[in-house]
């Protein structure tokens, strides 16, 4: 069961880009839907009739707000169909530290669920009409979960997987599988929550496993370095490593 909720004017606030500041407005609808019994709340947008393929983006720890909104239609703009998913459930935007914390632990120790809510959004955007053809893709938090489901290879049709400053560890007893679809990895290299041994030790893995993947690592980005408007926005990083990303959809799409 899904929703549509119409979507008034959102103004984004100041961004800090080198161009003047504008307001976000929204091209995308929340969708409402359920999984087992409890409401999310996600955001599509389609590209119209000639997409290239779709992008499944997973939120930073605190929930679907107007960046990843804005990042959708971002993909759309470039020809992609683009659903946001939620795994908090509707309602649950988290926004002081322990709130964001805690919403997140809940899906770091209980794995299953996490990747469960993950399918269930990607099977909520098909439902919506995006294209089979999926690149997985995450911040922060949900550049974890975007990995997570690449090492479970539960998720059908999936073309990549990105993460944007996202969590890189391997939990105990998984792995990578050989025949893993490719991965890149954009990572701040001022990262003091995600350090550069972390992406090392990535990359080890990654190449003993022999999936393709590629890893930008950008000097002076700290953690969470693309999120628009923030006192860790890095424009020059946020910049390359989203023109990275084009290429990169560009070529598995």
């Amino acid at each position: 069961m899904r929703y549509k909720i119409p979507l008034t004017v959102v103004t984004f606030g100041v961004i800090t880009f080198a161009s003047p500041a504008y307001s976000f407005t929204a091209g995308g609808e929340d969708i409402r839907y359920e999984v087992d019994g409890e409401a999310y709340e996600g955001y599509f947008i389609s590209a119209g009739d000639n997409t290239k393929g779709s992008v499944l983006i997973i939120h930073d720890w605190d929930g679907i707000d107007d960046y990843e909104r804005q990042r959708a239609d971002m993909l759309a703009a470039e020809g992609y169909d683009a659903f946001a998913i939620d795994l908090f459930g509707a309602g649950n935007r988290p926004q002081a530290t322990e709130d964001k914390q805690a919403a997140t632990r809940a899906l770091y120790e209980d794995r299953e669920q996490m990747r469960h809510l993950t399918l269930a959004g990607l099977e909520q955007a098909r439902k919506e009409g995006a294209a089979q053809q999926t690149v997985i893709m995450g911040y922060c938090f949900g550049g974890a979960v975007a990995l997570e489901i690449a090492r479970s290879g539960d998720a059908d049709d999936i073309a990549a997987y990105t993460s944007f400053h996202g969590g890189l560890d391997t939990p105990e007893g998984q792995s990578y599988d050989s025949d893993t679809p490719p991965i890149y990895i954009a990572h701040g290299g001022a990262d003091t929550s995600v350090s550069l041994d972390d992406v090392t030790t990535l990359a080890t893995a990654l190449e003993q496993a022999g999936i393709t993947y590629e890893v930008g690592i950008y000097s002076g980005a700290p953690h969470a370095f693309s999120v628009f408007g923030s006192d860790r926005y890095h424009e020059r990083a946020d910049e390359r490593s989203w023109e990275t990303f084009k290429q990169w959809l560009n070529e598995m799409l």
